[in-house]
C-alpha cells in the first residue's frame, strides 16, 4: 500500500540569497535546488561559477533524511524513480515559497534529485519559469498537466550527465531521453569519465547556458 503523498513546506529563514533584498529589484531570479541528503549551501557554492545577472536563491529540501535533506525520501520511492505524487508535493512547496516572493523571471537549476524537480517545476508550472539546468537529474514518471504546453513552447534545458554515474537508473535516464527532446529547446552534454557531480567543463558550459537564456526585457 503506497504512503499518502506528504503536504510539504520549505523553511524560509534557511534559503540562501546572493544578494540583499534591496539589491534584487528589477534582477531574474535562479532558484538552486540541491540533491539528495544535502542542503542549500552545497550548490551554493557554485554561484562564484555562474553568470552575475541573475539573483541566486538557494533552497533547502523540506524532508530531513540522512545528513540533510531530501525533496521526496529513499524511504518512500524507488532511489531515482520517485511516485508522480512526492514529486508534485516538493514541487508544491517551492511553488507556494515563489508565490511570497516579489515576481521576477526565475530560471532553475538542481543537481540529482533537485534536476528532477526542476523539470517536475516546469511541468507542473511551465508559464512560470525561463529555462531549467538539470545536473545528473532525470524526468519523473507518468504524465503532468503542463507536458502538452511544454511541447509546445519548447523552453531552454540544459540536461548534464557523466558517463560514469550509476547513481541514478538506467530506466530513469532513458525516460528522460526520451521525454526531453519532445518538451523542450535540449541543450544535452555527456561529461566522459563524470561520475555523479559536477565537473569544471560543466560550469562552464552551464554558465553559458544561463547567460544565453536570461530574459530579456525592455
Amino acid at each position: 500500500m503506497p504512503f499518502p503523498a506528504p503536504e510539504l513546506h520549505l523553511d524560509h529563514d534557511a534559503v540562501l540569497w546572493s544578494a540583499g533584498e534591496t539589491d534584487r529589484v528589477g534582477r531574474p531570479r535562479l532558484i538552486l535546488l540541491h540533491g539528495y541528503a544535502s542542503d542549500e549551501a552545497d550548490l551554493f557554492g557554485i554561484s562564484a561559477y555562474l553568470p552575475l545577472e541573475p539573483v541566486i536563491a538557494s533552497l533547502r529540501a523540506p524532508i530531513p533524511e540522512g545528513p540533510g535533506f531530501a525533496w521526496f525520501s529513499r524511504f518512500t520511492n524507488v532511489s531515482g524513480d520517485p511516485l508522480a505524487a512526492n514529486a508534485n508535493a516538493a514541487a508544491r512547496a517551492v511553488l507556494d515559497w515563489i508565490d511570497e516572493q516579489p515576481e521576477a523571471p526565475t530560471g532553475l537549476l538542481g543537481f540529482s534529485q533537485g534536476g528532477a524537480l526542476a523539470l517536475q517545476l516546469m511541468r507542473l508550472a511551465p508559464e512560470r519559469f525561463d529555462f531549467a539546468v538539470a545536473l545528473s537529474g532525470f524526468v519523473v514518471q507518468g504524465a503532468a498537466d503542463g507536458d502538452a504546453t511544454l511541447a509546445e513552447r519548447r523552453p531552454p534545458v540544459f540536461w548534464g550527465r557523466g558517463t560514469h554515474d550509476d547513481t541514478i537508473p538506467a530506466a530513469s535516464i532513458a525516460r528522460a531521453e526520451e521525454w526531453l527532446p519532445g518538451h523542450s529547446s535540449l541543450d544535452a552534454r555527456i561529461y566522459e569519465g563524470l561520475a555523479h557531480g559536477i565537473s569544471p567543463l560543466e560550469l562552464g558550459d552551464i554558465s553559458s547556458f544561463i547567460r544565453a537564456n536570461l530574459p530579456r526585457r525592455g
